[in-house]
């Protein structure tokens, strides 16, 4: 494999969208190696047959808001690689969504689902429509009209869409009694659901708690200890909540969270109380992270990230690109030593560099932020069997994956001189299956 060859086709072909190049070359270039012991893989046009989507849905989502008017928007579904199981993956309402975007995250699924162990192909889906400001009856009428469209092409055992940014269990339980309706079956087909209607326990703190679940199997390498440990988070929605959640209850100090406005800083650290306070302020309130400064009273930056304060331990949880090599470097200067990414790639390739070359704790969000999608293959099985599991069951299992996720990236991380480098045991180790996966099934 030439990758800047199939780079640059793929470029060539699908133009404008920069976020998708980004995640395959980020991929490609660390799997080349492994590629190339299997001339097998060549012989099948493999690769090439792995970045592009099996197909893409996009439609248009027509509903009405409160004064009467008319609301257009565009929804996408990418179903991307279905060669280990059903496509799985969230669906994102915001603003920024585009085909590119999503192209990127259903690429980055395929090999997140593969580390799980469990049997999920990769997909994603979302619009261009933002539910903050709208009120729940607007939310509700959009996600019928989305789901309208879409339910034809998912199902239990086809494709099961969940939660992403802009989508929680408000708009999932939309979602999913539109679903019902339409297709007369009360099935599994949606993940994140309500616990009275099939929903499993654990999956909203799924995705933070893996992530800090996975920091911590890192820190085990070195043997150090959370507890007193100085950690930056970005973001303020789920994700960014439970990482909170669980590293306070593990006695570490939270300084940072963010929205899309600014950050706030809490030298005091950001405890059980005033978590909260964030809860209600983000989920009941809906209101910004300013509102947490002002009670507090702390600083906030507007129109910023949190990179530049010092810590030990960063923890991105709100968007792709967030880190930049600028923010990199202020994190090191700073003494960060291990950065666990709970959002799908913050960071941009110059960021990770430079956490490459340092040689600190890095761990890519397909890595430490499969938790969730774990969790949601979990509650696909209960809603199989009919059956739910306690808390401590799921959150059990949810140890024990990001422990196997862990032991993948090391097989295929680790460097002669001890170094683990968890971006390229990630990649090659979600790409054997499921290269071996599409090879065992012939040309499809």
């Amino acid at each position: 494999m030439e990758v800047k060859k199939v780079l640059s086709d793929l470029k060539r072909r699908f133009p404008n969208e920069p976020e998708y190049h980004q995640a395959v070359e980020e991929v490609l270039t660390t799997i080349e190696e492994e590629y190339n012991k299997h001339p097998e893989f060549d012989r099948y046009n493999l690769i090439e047959r792995l970045c592009i989507p099996d197909r893409i849905f996009s439609f248009r989502v027509t509903w009405v808001d409160d004064k009467g008017q008319v609301q257009t928007n565009t929804g996408y579904r990418i179903q991307h690689n279905n060669a280990i199981g059903p496509y799985k993956g969230g669906i994102r309402f915001h603003s920024s969504v585009n085909q590119s975007i999503l192209k990127f995250l259903a690429f980055e699924q395929t090999f997140k689902n593969s580390l799980t162990t469990l049997p999920m192909g990769g997909g994603k889906g979302g619009a261009d429509f933002t539910p903050r400001g709208k009120s729940d009856m607007e939310v509700m009428r959009f996600c019928q009209a989305f789901v309208t469209e879409l339910w034809r092409h998912i199902g239990p055992e086809t494709d099961v869409p969940a939660g992403d940014i802009g989508v929680g269990g408000r708009e999932v339980g939309y979602m999913f009694g539109m679903y019902k309706k339409l297709a007369r079956e009360h099935t599994g087909t949606f993940t994140g659901k309500g616990l009275e209607f099939g929903g499993s326990l654990i999956r909203p703190e799924a995705t933070g708690y893996g992530n800090v679940y996975f920091l911590l199997e890192m820190l085990k390498t070195k043997n150090i200890d959370i507890k007193g440990k100085v950690v930056a988070i970005s973001g303020s929605g789920n994700v960014a909540q439970y990482t909170a959640e669980k590293l306070i209850s593990l006695g570490a100090k939270v300084i940072t969270m963010s929205d899309s406005n600014g950050y706030i800083y809490d030298p005091d650290g950001i405890d059980a109380e005033k978590l909260a306070y964030i809860f209600e302020l983000k989920n009941v309130q809906r209101g910004r992270i300013k509102e947490y400064a002002e009670k507090y009273g702390c600083k906030y930056v507007e129109g910023a990230r949190p990179w530049n304060e010092k810590c030990d331990i960063a923890m991105p949880s709100a968007t792709q690109n967030e880190i930049d090599g600028d923010d990199a470097r202020a994190l090191l200067k700073n003494g960060c030593f291990a950065v666990s990414e709970g959002a799908n790639m913050p960071s941009t390739p110059e960021a990770i560099a430079e956490f490459l070359n340092a040689k600190i704790l890095y761990a890519p969000g397909k890595a430490a932020n499969a938790g969730g999608v774990s969790v949601s293959g979990l509650e696909m099985t209960q809603n199989s069997i009919k059956l739910g599991w306690s808390k401590e069951e799921v959150d059990e299992k949810l140890k024990n994956i990001m422990k196997d996720i862990h032991n993948q990236c090391i097989r295929y991380g680790k460097q002669e001189d001890g170094y683990v480098n968890y971006v390229k045991g990630a990649n090659v180790a979600g790409f054997m299956k499921v290269a071996k996966a599409m090879m065992a099934q012939g040309i499809l």
